[in-house]
């Protein structure tokens, strides 16, 4: 039976439908863009058909992302606040990950800079730092905990105002079926650290707005990202600045390349990498 209850329900539905339809064309802050090629930042020399990969994430925020082997990613800082917080897997077999230890170690460097690797515990490269404008980064602290977001900004909830990045790492790794478990230790980009004399770490803070990072991806990777305050930063509040991300597809590295033979330790990486990726074709 018809009721004016039924053409209520219905009005309400279609004045929904049309309110949401009129929100198509807005424009958020930080937002992933799609197709990638619509980005209001497009990184100079790139087309921006090229792009495969283009979003801001917010202060507080997250992202996730599988690329292809080759697949150069960059990362801006546009406000000098932003500190990206980063795990890679191995896309095909992400019981491969980044390792931190090897990562430091076979390069015999703690700093990452321009042509840096970040290494799996495999002996692979998973990926390298191929351009480095900030020079601020961090392979020691790790990212931010529920306890240390509690004790320092009184909530460490991934809804509320303070976020952790283990909260944040957590939300990013279940859309792929992984747990806590599974997450290893991060770098750090855009907020510096450094070691002294007695062994203990000196927050560098942030180059400045305006910097960027570019890696690419030896590997098909999945990337976690978090773009949290850094575990040592001393500002009182929660302080953290957009993070854009762009990616678009390019080579891995390889003989012709000047990392390539750098050290024999890298040489080895390298070679591993691109005997993994033969043997599957990729």
């Amino acid at each position: 039976m018809h009721t004016i209850a039924d053409d209520h329900t219905t009005d309400s539905v279609r004045a929904a439908r049309a309110d949401a339809r009129a929100q198509a064309d807005r424009r958020s802050e930080h937002m992933p863009y799609r197709p990638a090629s619509t980005s209001p930042f497009v990184p100079d020399g790139v087309q921006p058909s090229a792009l495969t990969w283009a979003e801001t994430v917010a202060p507080g925020g997250y992202t996730h992302r599988v690329v292809a082997r080759g697949t150069r990613v960059r990362l801006d800082d546009p406000t000098g606040l932003a500190c990206a917080h980063i795990v890679l897997f191995n896309a095909l077999e992400t019981s491969e990950r980044l390792n931190v230890a090897d990562t430091v170690k076979i390069p015999w460097q703690a700093y990452l800079g321009d042509g840096h690797p970040l290494l799996s515990g495999d002996g692979r490269a998973l990926a390298t730092i191929t351009e480095d404008s900030s020079g601020r980064h961090d392979a020691f602290c790790g990212t931010t905990t529920d306890s240390v977001s509690e004790r320092k900004y009184g909530s460490a909830a991934p809804e509320g105002p303070a976020p952790s990045g283990r909260s944040r790492f957590l939300l990013a790794a279940a859309k792929h079926g992984l747990t806590g478990r599974d997450l290893p230790p991060s770098v750090s980009f855009f907020q510096g650290v450094r070691v002294e004399e007695d062994g203990t770490l000196r927050f560098t803070g942030s180059a400045g707005p305006g910097t960027h990072v570019e890696l690419v991806a030896e590997l098909p990777l999945l990337i976690l990202i978090v773009n949290v305050p850094h575990p040592l930063d001393p500002a009182p509040r929660y302080r953290v600045g957009p993070l854009r991300v762009h990616a678009w597809r390019g080579e891995p590295t390889g003989p012709t390349d000047e990392r390539f033979t750098r050290t024999p330790e890298l040489n080895r990486a390298y070679l591993n990498s691109i005997d993994y990726a033969d043997a599957r074709g990729i």
